[in-house]
């Protein structure tokens, strides 16, 4: 067997509106990775911009850090326009820079003309590092060719933001400009987690498991506005219960449900510690769609006590690379229906 290829430390932000949709950003058909999809704003990490990390073997490479952290604000801010920072002022109050500023900043970061930190300390800011909240490792699998160790975070812009151009852009899908001239991103835009997931069961856009998977957990708490017609406290107070009942899932354990699963180790592992490598469990039989199971957390970290989700799998079908009918299910649910599959199948050989 060759050696699996090497991990390149990345990061990306689930990104909170005020009213708590998700940012999902539009990637271009020749996209150098996940082509045609809609993820989350991310990218690799910057030895120039973000620091170093440790090097391949050593499990703090798939740790929470700095590096990451800046990492992950900074690609946001390039990729979107959205810039996750605060004033250096006593308040610390939302950085404002405007869009012309922002726009020539985002395009010399990209081209390495200035550093990241550096130019937020120019405009009296500094990245908003203590307000992203650890939200699963992602480990690309050792079969691939391009390989990733991917930090996710989740991010809550302010409930009562004020008018970010930027933000006010992605929620009407704007066509935003980007510093790499269109080459990977071409529109970003807000809306509900459900309805991301719901658009890419009628197959009219694309998400790889890791987004289906993060949208599916998110879908359970927030759940869109509330009915009739609150008044602007009654929003903020909406808003802001489905957000509590969120940090308090990322930080509770047990993570699992079913007995079988909250039995696994894993379950002990809160969401921000979790490390996944999506395995294949084989083809599920009723539609030949590949099971994936999230427990692992890849040959890097065997041994170290890592691990992922026991209670849930993806199915999903690749065609070309791409994934269609991607789908969150109960792992013994879907395990079961292969069983019965093979007795089905047994009788009737009989």
């Amino acid at each position: 067997m060759k050696k699996p290829a090497a991990l390149r430390p990345s990061a990306s932000v689930v990104l909170l509106s005020p009213d708590n949709q998700v940012l999902l950003l539009h990637r271009v058909k020749t996209s150098s990775a996940f082509p045609s999809a809609h993820v989350f704003p991310g990218g690799n990490l910057s030895e120039f911009h973000d620091g170093a990390v440790p090097g391949q073997g050593d499990v703090k490479l798939h740790e929470d850090s700095l590096p990451y952290r800046l990492a992950a604000i900074r690609e946001t801010f390039e990729e979107s326009g959205i810039l996750l920072a605060r004033e250096t002022s006593q308040d610390g109050k939302p950085l404002n820079v405007p869009v012309a500023e922002r726009d020539s900043a985002r395009k010399a970061i990209y081209e390495n003309k200035v550093r990241f930190v550096e130019w937020l300390a120019s405009m009296g800011g500094v990245p908003d590092t203590e307000n992203l909240l650890p939200f699963t490792r992602w480990v690309t699998p050792s079969t691939q060719l391009r390989r990733f160790t991917t930090q996710m975070y989740l991010y809550m812009l302010p409930l009562s933001a004020g008018s970010d151009p930027a933000v006010a852009a992605a929620r009407s899908e704007a066509m935003i400009p980007t510093p790499d001239g269109g080459v990977e991103i071409t529109a970003a835009r807000f809306d509900d987690a459900i309805t991301w997931s719901e658009s890419q069961r009628k197959g009219e856009i694309v998400l790889f498991p890791p987004q289906c998977f993060l949208l599916h957990l998110l879908s359970q708490f927030l759940v869109g506005r509330p009915s009739g017609s609150p008044g602007f406290s009654e929003l903020l107070e909406h808003y802001g219960a489905q957000r509590e009942k969120l940090r308090e899932f990322l930080a509770k354990v047990p993570t699992a449900s079913e007995e079988r699963a909250a039995k696994h180790f894993t379950a002990q592992i809160p969401w921000g510690e979790k490390v996944i490598c999506a395995t294949s469990l084989g083809l599920r039989k009723s539609d030949e769609r590949v099971i994936l199971g999230l427990d692992k957390p890849g040959p890097e970290m065997k041994g170290t006590g890592k691990g992922g989700d026991m209670e849930r799998v993806v199915l999903v079908h690749f065609a070309k690379g791409i994934p269609q009918d991607v789908e969150v299910r109960s792992r013994e649910e879907v395990l079961a229906e292969e069983r019965q599959a093979d007795r089905a199948a047994s009788g009737t050989k009989l």
